[in-house]
């Protein structure tokens, strides 16, 4: 599976933000896709997740309740809304498709996901 991320850009404390992954190929063959961010000189972390079958979804509890991930009908387009953003929010954002069923008990971890996109930057100033 391939995937593209796009959307990322700069916005100020307190605004939204959507950013969108489009993903191609054996999209059939997934269990769900998830988004990830990175801040320099951290770790890889966990933001959202969902599952095609069902819909389920999942935060980080840093997000909870200002983040909205959501998927096109078709499968093949993961959004995620970012509203009432943080400095910490920086990060660049990261795609990832999973084909594991493992995302289903553990969609957190990043070893159940095997496609990512390229990362998209986003960037809260004060």
């Amino acid at each position: 599976v391939q995937l593209q991320a796009s959307g990322g850009g700069w916005v100020q404390a307190g605004g939204s933000l959507r950013i969108s992954c489009a993903a191609s190929g054996r999209t059939d063959s997934q269990y769900g896709m998830g988004w990830f961010r990175q801040a320099p000189g951290r770790e890889r972390e966990f933001v959202a997740a969902i599952m095609w079958s069902g819909g389920t979804r999942h935060y980080a509890d840093s997000v909870k309740g200002r983040f909205t991930i959501a998927r096109d009908n078709a499968k093949t387009t993961v959004y995620l809304q970012m509203i009432s953003l943080k400095l910490e929010d920086t990060a660049v954002y990261f795609c990832a498709s999973s084909s594991h069923r493992g995302i289903i008990l553990s969609p957190r971890s990043t070893r159940h996901y095997y496609d990512w996109g390229q990362g998209t930057q986003v960037t809260v100033s004060s």
